[in-house]
């Protein structure tokens, strides 16, 4: 293959003008993977969204929520070495 061409990677990750594109990218991929990386919140917490590196993490069980607010940093930190960058700055809890 000649050198001239790159890979859809390699553009979206060198073209400034397509950052918006990839972070949008970036996001929806926390949300898809969301049970690969915790595979044990599969049956009690679902991703929602992920907007500006805020993920919106959806459950029922209100104490849940509070003890994976308490776990917050350990989830942030756990997504961001699954992706070997920084995705998740934040997480909101929503029960809706």
């Amino acid at each position: 293959m000649p050198d001239s061409f790159k890979s859809i990677k390699e553009i979206l990750e060198t073209t400034p003008e397509l950052k918006n594109i990839k972070m949008l990218l970036d996001e929806g991929d926390v949300v898809k993977d969301f049970h690969k990386i915790f595979p044990e919140l599969k049956s009690i917490v679902n991703a929602t969204k992920c907007v500006k590196q805020v993920l919106t993490l959806k459950s029922d069980n209100p104490a849940v929520r509070t003890e994976l607010k308490f776990r917050e940093k350990e989830i942030i930190d756990k997504i961001n070495s699954f992706y070997n960058q920084k995705r998740i700055t934040r997480i909101k809890f929503s029960n809706k």
